[in-house]
């Protein structure tokens, strides 16, 4: 490990002394190990300015492998503070680590939210059918027959295209779309809770009988985008599922089409916990600026980013996960309910883009000693 970061260190200098003079480096934290005091060094080499982009603390993402108490654990924390402090501006994305740097750090920070990118956006129907059709993955139950409908139309469980004038419409009994996305990783091994909250639906109360007795409950289509480590454990665990109104798949997506998704869905859930909890979830981000309401698993800053039974609802373990799905579904997809004003909340809350944020906070930290940026 001290090779591999001493080697790593020797190279990141030598491609950095290579460049033109920048007035700037900016850094993003994590990775720190060893970007942080290269940075600095070729600063000083170079007369620049240092500005770290604190996005987590990387020392509590390794301490989710070997504790918080192991010696690397507690080097990588000290030279994290030690250089971090060497640093000329610094950028945080929440006030929880802005007031952390400051308190246990003597580090000053400005506040830069994540802000989602412009192409995060809702997705028109025509768009959604078209991305329904694509992504054959979904096909095993995004497609209904022609048999089901008109041989004029083109069918899938959420869409119904027109074929004569290219018209779409939802669906009739449509089920309902929720989206999560992973890394599959130690971070977000909360994905079991996704699982035990889709086998509470069966057991306490029987989802299944509920729908079978006639109350306004849809199916449930349940896509987690993603890869990582564990993708193979958790699909292993999602093909012992049996069920009969909910449907699990777990696809990669490219990249033009995840924001799609996103903007065709009906409900965001978020698995993820911060290792430090001072960071928001980008995925979450992402999901607002698609106008998405969100149920997200609670830690300490969440408050920050989802405002519960505002623009979404905050979570603690499956089975209140369950309970709020229950709640925001029922009588699925009427135009009341919370669903409903979570996303128009959304919607009007006219949220910051995240070229518009940056020239808001950034441009004139920049300018403070560079003013010619400004122009």
């Amino acid at each position: 490990y001290v090779i591999k970061v001493i080697v790593q260190a020797v190279q990141l200098l030598y491609t950095m002394l290579k460049i033109d003079q920048p007035s700037y480096i900016l850094l993003q934290n994590p990775p720190g190990l060893p970007s942080i005091a290269v940075a600095w060094v070729a600063c000083l080499f170079w007369r620049s300015k240092l500005i770290i982009d604190w996005h987590n603390y990387g020392y509590t993402i390794m301490s989710l492998n070997h504790g918080r108490n192991h010696p690397l654990v507690r080097i990588a924390k000290w030279y994290e503070k030690l250089f971090g402090r060497l640093s000329d501006y610094n950028l945080c994305v929440t006030n929880a680590m802005k007031e952390d740097l400051w308190v246990n750090c003597n580090i000053k920070a400005v506040t830069l939210y994540d802000k989602p990118a412009s192409y995060f956006k809702e997705t028109p129907l025509e768009l959604q059918h078209h991305l329904y059709v694509k992504l054959s993955i979904l096909r095993k139950f995004c497609f209904r027959s022609t048999e089901s409908g008109s041989l004029n139309a083109e069918w899938t469980a959420f869409t119904e295209m027109d074929l004569k004038n290219g018209r779409v419409i939802k669906a009739r009994g449509r089920p309902a779309l929720l989206i999560s996305s992973t890394s599959w990783t130690g971070l977000e091994t909360n994905t079991s809770i996704y699982l035990s909250t889709l086998n509470s639906f069966l057991s306490s109360p029987d989802y299944e009988r509920y729908i079978d007795e006639g109350v306004e409950l849809p199916s449930l289509v349940c896509v987690i985008t993603g890869k990582g480590p564990l993708k193979d454990y958790y699909n292993g665990l999602i093909n012992k599922l049996h069920f009969k109104h909910i449907q699990i798949c777990t696809p990669w997506l490219e990249a033009e089409d995840y924001p799609l998704l996103l903007g065709s869905a009906d409900l965001g859930v978020c698995l993820h916990k911060s290792s430090s909890g001072l960071d928001l979830p980008m995925k979450v981000v992402d999901m607002f600026g698609c106008c998405l309401p969100v149920c997200a698993i609670y830690f300490e800053c969440l408050h920050e980013l989802v405002k519960h039974d505002e623009n979404g609802l905050i979570f603690r373990d499956s089975n209140e996960l369950a309970e709020q799905l229950k709640m925001l579904f029922l009588g699925f997809p009427t135009l009341e309910g919370k669903l409903h004003n979570f996303r128009k909340n959304l919607c009007a809350s006219k949220q910051l883009r995240w070229d518009e944020s940056w020239d808001q906070t950034v441009l004139p930290l920049l300018g403070e000693c560079c003013p010619y940026i400004l122009k």
